[in-house]
């Protein structure tokens, strides 16, 4: 079949939207007709080569949409499913999915690989008969996509499919972030490094374990007057700024933890950061960093004789076919604020205008919505 897509052909050029060939779901896979894309930061990495991938790639890893056929042994799902993209597949057998880890799922080495887990032979190709590789498996960023069971979750058909994208990404790793790797706790003082798509919701998700103080750290005050909205108590325009305030309010004991959502993650970043928590504090790094970077500033003393903690985050360190559905229940009961979220939405045809638009800092999170 026919769809559009848009096709990342080489690094630091923008997105070239282009007529594709689409084959039919082989086995264990689905065909979806995609409803909404979030124009997350992480597909700007590709773009930047901060994150290394095979080219040509269709990017988009956040997205819902809606499933139209089914291949061989497929039994979870069946056409007009309503369904949200895992940019982490889950087996559900290996030793991290049996655990508890569907996160670090063996099925992620083939994330950045560019061919489909079932056989390695390309769905998508371009016009000119090219194989076009899907981040993260899913490829949001089309009209159509073909993807592993592995990577779609089963959601209630009277979601809105605009809001419930969300979920696939930006949500759930800010989310998971506060709640589950920085695992905070009812009276906490959590500081937030960073307001965009992944830092706003780590502001909801240490609102809803129950911190007292949540401080949001951001250079663009719109954002920071946006986190206020989401449940941050304090802001703060930078790092440094941040230190006095939370010196100050916790007569010198400092945060509980720290969480860096920045949009792109430096090493000189670590140090002051790792200043604003306590003795036996943690901070936790969602922000992806450059691939090729290795240089970390940190006080190894402190860490070791404060007793604090430096952890990473991949999608918020959850299960995602247990968070994802638990989000859109918070959703539906009004406790997680999903709608004021999209600052804007985009055609297709639009992407190139909606980076834009992330990289000046006018968007929390800009979406495709396909007709």
């Amino acid at each position: 079949m026919q769809a559009r897509a848009a096709i990342l052909w080489e690094l630091n050029s923008p997105w070239s939207v282009e007529d594709v060939e689409l084959d039919d779901p082989a086995p264990s896979e689905v065909l979806v007709r995609m409803t909404a894309a979030g124009l997350c930061h992480s597909d700007e990495h590709l773009v930047t080569g901060d994150i290394p991938i095979a080219l040509p790639a269709v990017g988009g890893h956040e997205g819902s949409g809606v499933v139209e056929k089914v291949g061989e042994g497929v039994t979870k799902f069946e056409p007009g499913d309503h369904v949200v993209m895992s940019f982490i597949p889950s087996c559900g057998h290996c030793r991290w999915c049996s655990s508890g880890h569907q996160t670090l799922c063996d099925l992620g080495q083939h994330l950045m690989m560019g061919v489909p887990i079932s056989n390695g032979v390309h769905r998508m190709r371009s016009k000119g008969g090219q194989g076009l590789g899907p981040m993260s498996l899913v490829g949001c960023f089309a009209t159509h996509q073909v993807v592993h069971e592995a990577s779609v979750v089963k959601i209630d058909k009277e979601l809105p499919l605009d809001k419930a994208a969300l979920v696939s990404c930006g949500v759930t790793t800010g989310w998971g972030s506060a709640v589950h790797t920085a695992g905070v706790q009812p009276g906490d003082v959590v500081v937030v490094v960073g307001i965009g798509g992944i830092g706003s919701n780590a502001v909801q998700g240490a609102k809803i374990a129950g911190a007292r103080w949540i401080v949001a750290v951001d250079p663009v005050e719109s954002k920071r007057e946006f986190a206020k909205r989401l449940g941050a108590t304090h802001t703060a325009p930078d790092v440094y700024s941040a230190f006095s305030l939370v010196n100050d309010m916790t007569w010198g004991q400092l945060a509980d933890s720290a969480i860096i959502t920045v949009d792109v993650a430096r090493g000189e970043l670590v140090a002051p950061v790792m200043s604003l928590v306590r003795k036996g504090g943690n901070v936790v790094v969602t922000a992806i960093a450059p691939f090729a970077q290795s240089q970390v500033n940190l006080s190894l003393f402190e860490l070791t004789l404060w007793h604090k903690q430096l952890r990473g985050s991949l999608f918020g360190g959850g299960n995602p076919r247990a968070d994802i559905p638990q989000l859109l229940k918070l959703y539906q009961s009004g406790q997680l604020n999903l709608d004021d979220l999209i600052t804007r939405t985009y055609s297709l045809d639009e992407i190139n205008e909606g980076y834009e638009d992330m990289r000046e800092g006018k968007n929390i999170r800009g979406i495709l919505t396909f007709d």
